[in-house]
Parts: structure tokens; sequence; C-alpha cells
């Protein structure tokens, strides 16, 4: 019942896929949450690997592992995590 509500809201509301994609679904909204989530840790200089288990929890799992399945490598994401990794050696102390 909540799926037919859900694709009758999308049809009301005249959200369509793009051409080759595939419609909205409600499993979207928690792969661009967690998505979305991790883009801002990075940005926000949090640590990633820390806060993984409190994400695993608000989605509703027991470990960070099943959250895996959630994180898609999108542009956005790889560019917030490859810039962690670009500060220059004498900020971390002149180790690599």
């Amino acid at each position: 019942m909540l799926h037919e509500t859900f694709q009758t809201l999308l049809r009301q509301a005249g959200i369509q896929p793009a051409p080759g994609r595939r419609r909205p679904t409600l499993t979207s909204f928690r792969h661009t949450f967690a998505v979305n989530r991790l883009i801002a840790w990075h940005q926000e200089g949090r640590d990633v690997n820390a806060l993984m288990p409190h994400l695993s929890v608000y989605l509703g799992h027991v470990q960070p592992e099943c959250t895996y399945w959630y994180l898609t490598a999108t542009p956005e994401l790889l560019t917030a995590a490859s810039n962690r990794f670009a500060t220059p050696a004498d900020q971390n102390g002149g180790t690599q």
C-alpha cells in the first residue's frame, strides 16, 4: 500500500524519471540521505569513519557494513573524500 501511495504522489506531483533513469523509490531517499550525510561530514572535516556507526543506527542498521549498501560513489562524494587526502604533508605533522 505504501509503494502504491508513493507512486500516486509522484504522478500527482509530476515527478518523472530522467531519460534512461529509473523512477524514484522510497529506498532512493535512503541512498540520497546517506550519501549527502557523508558529503557534509567530509566538507565539515569530521571523522567519517568514527561517525559511520551513527549513520548506521539512524538508518536502522545494526552494523556499518549493512549501511555501505546504501552508499553510491557520486562525483560529489568522491570529490569530498579525495579533498581530505589533498592536505599538504606539513599540515599532517610532516608525514604522508
